[in-house]
């Protein structure tokens, strides 16, 4: 039996697949126990996964919410910049409290997410062994794949290359801070200063959720990292709805996840886009609509704070999201195509990998009007290619192991 510690950013979307995978290896025996700010407690321990507090001289109870609720007012460069302060903070705080609390609970193994370059610094001055999981867009580098944080589109041409180096110079820059912050522990214990964020992740394992038909190809990409499929649940704790509500006609779901939710004007497009259309638009706006922003959508859709998202897209027949990679999935795991709406993050990048694969289509929010998302609406529930496509895509999420293939690797790479 191991004790693995997990080492997450601390959002739904990286700790909802981290927990699957959690779950997984507490059913094969082993100790799982998550490091982080008190604010997550509640959250990881629903999950049934341990829980061990952490920087609460400059984390206190509450700072998460008020640092989410001031996100959740940004978009494009701003929203990244002040992501990137608090990624920053974040791993300094991992890098200075969790050493000592992961000494303490007796850690054997750490679970890195790939976008907490702490981790790999912890683990190092720890000699822990560790696996990378990659919960949101691999952010692997090479001459193929456009930087994450880039709307551009894959190119086969001699120039694309010299723009992706183009591109990870510029996210070198823009995440400097965190680079800084890490490299200051990793200087500290003697640890050598990496040069790029590939050197920070694992040489055991490197776990992917998203399919590998759903990236660009071909990818080159070191021999230890394995498309998994999505390491998530097959159910979620039951959020109420009657599906009683649903009057017959096809689904349109619609999310902006948990961190982007705070944009009444954004739903107010869909709701416009949807009216008039032969479909039953169910919103789910994540606590960010007020009762009277609500009650006056145009159309009359289904609007709840909180959706059984799995639940309702088995019987959607089409998906409006920003972008975020666990809606995509969930989509894509019911054979559901999507239209994306990429607000800021890894979010552009993964909405040219729906409309790269047919899986979709994206309209970029700079251009986005309701006569403009109703025309892409009706094309996606128009044309069979897109629901064929998400289908395959379905296909492969489903074939590919999902968390039980992911506990595999886990295991066989800390054998």
């Amino acid at each position: 039996m191991t004790h693995f510690g997990i080492i997450t950013p601390p959002v739904s979307g990286h700790i909802n697949p981290f927990s699957a995978l959690g779950r997984e290896l507490r059913s094969r025996g082993h100790q799982v126990t998550v490091f982080h700010m008190a604010d997550l407690e509640s959250k990881v321990r629903s999950e049934e996964i341990d829980f061990w507090p952490i920087g609460q001289s400059d984390h206190p109870l509450g700072s998460l919410p008020q640092s989410i609720e001031q996100l959740g007012q940004l978009q494009g460069l701003a929203a990244l910049r002040f992501t990137i302060r608090a990624i920053a903070r974040t791993s300094a705080m991992m890098c200075r409290d969790g050493p000592a609390a992961i000494r303490a609970a007796r850690v054997g193994a750490l679970l890195v997410d790939q976008m907490e370059p702490a981790g790999s610094a912890v683990a190092g001055h720890l000699g822990l062994p560790f696996v990378t999981v990659c919960n949101a867009l691999a952010i692997n580098r090479d001459s193929v794949a456009p930087p994450p944080f880039s709307p551009w589109a894959y190119r086969d041409t001699w120039w694309a290359p010299l723009r992706n180096r183009l591109g990870y110079g510029v996210s070198d820059w823009l995440t400097r801070s965190v680079t800084s912050a890490v490299a200051e522990y990793r200087q500290k214990w003697k640890l050598p200063v990496h040069g790029s964020a590939d050197e920070s992740f694992s040489s055991l394992a490197q776990i992917c959720q998203m399919p590998a038909g759903l990236d660009f190809p071909p990818r080159d990409l070191p021999a230890c990292f394995q498309y998994g499929g999505a390491p998530r649940p097959a159910a979620r704790s039951p959020t109420p709805f009657s599906l009683g509500r649903l009057d017959g006609r096809p689904v349109v779901y619609a999310s902006l996840g948990t961190l982007q939710n705070s944009r009444e004007p954004l739903f107010r497009c869909f709701a416009e886009a949807c009216r008039g259309l032969n479909v039953q638009l169910v919103l789910s706006h994540g606590g960010g609509l007020s009762a009277e922003q609500a009650a006056t959508l145009p159309g009359n859709p289904v609007v709840v704070s909180y959706a059984p998202q799995l639940e309702l897209l088995a019987k959607a027949a089409l998906t409006i999201t920003h972008a975020g990679l666990n809606t995509v999935l969930d989509s894509l795991t019911n054979g559901v195509p999507v239209v994306t709406v990429p607000i800021t993050y890894e979010q552009p990048a993964i909405a040219q990998r729906v409309d790269w694969t047919g899986s979709g289509r994206s309209i970029s929010l700079f251009r986005l009007n309701g006569r403009r998302l109703k025309d892409v609406v009706s094309d996606v529930l128009q044309r069979p290619s897109y629901r064929q496509a998400a289908g395959r895509l379905g296909d492969a999420i489903r074939g590919a192991g999902g968390v039980t293939r992911a506990a595999d690797i886990v295991q066989t790479a800390l054998a």
